[in-house]
């Protein structure tokens, strides 16, 4: 095994949450194929990523449709790195993205957290480490 592929986010639908990552996180749609009547395969994946993406997958089971907007037990989930906190934050705010807090200095670099459309919790965050950026 060499990489981590692919992490998959459970949604409400898929034009929804292909708009709030492409216009409110910046993100890029890498793919978006209709499998059948109710199913599609959409990929997003910031700007420049290489590695790993992120599958949108719309629930299908009302056990599925519980973990919308809480598949982590309320912890944060997901990371997404930038190399300029700054700009990448007042770009988020000023498309509506909802920020917990303040951004803050923590030993490993720069960080705030967010949430999706769902509510799902997320880390901006600038690693003060070389090559912290991700990929």
């Amino acid at each position: 095994m060499s990489r981590l592929g692919l992490l998959t986010l459970v949604v409400r639908d898929y034009d929804e949450a292909i708009a709030f990552y492409r216009d409110a996180l910046g993100f890029e749609l890498r793919e978006d194929t209709r499998i059948d009547e109710d199913k599609r395969w959409v990929v997003v994946a910031p700007p420049g990523a290489r590695e790993t993406a992120v599958l949108l997958a719309k629930a299908a089971t009302a056990e599925q449709e519980a973990r919308i907007g809480d598949q982590t037990g309320g912890r944060v989930g997901w990371f997404l790195n930038t190399d300029a906190f700054d700009r990448d934050h007042e770009r988020m705010r000023a498309a509506g993205v909802e920020f917990e807090e303040a951004p803050r200095q923590e030993p490993y670099g720069t960080v705030a957290v967010f949430r999706d459309l769902y509510g799902n919790r997320w880390d901006l965050i600038q690693l003060h480490r070389p090559g912290g950026t991700g990929e």
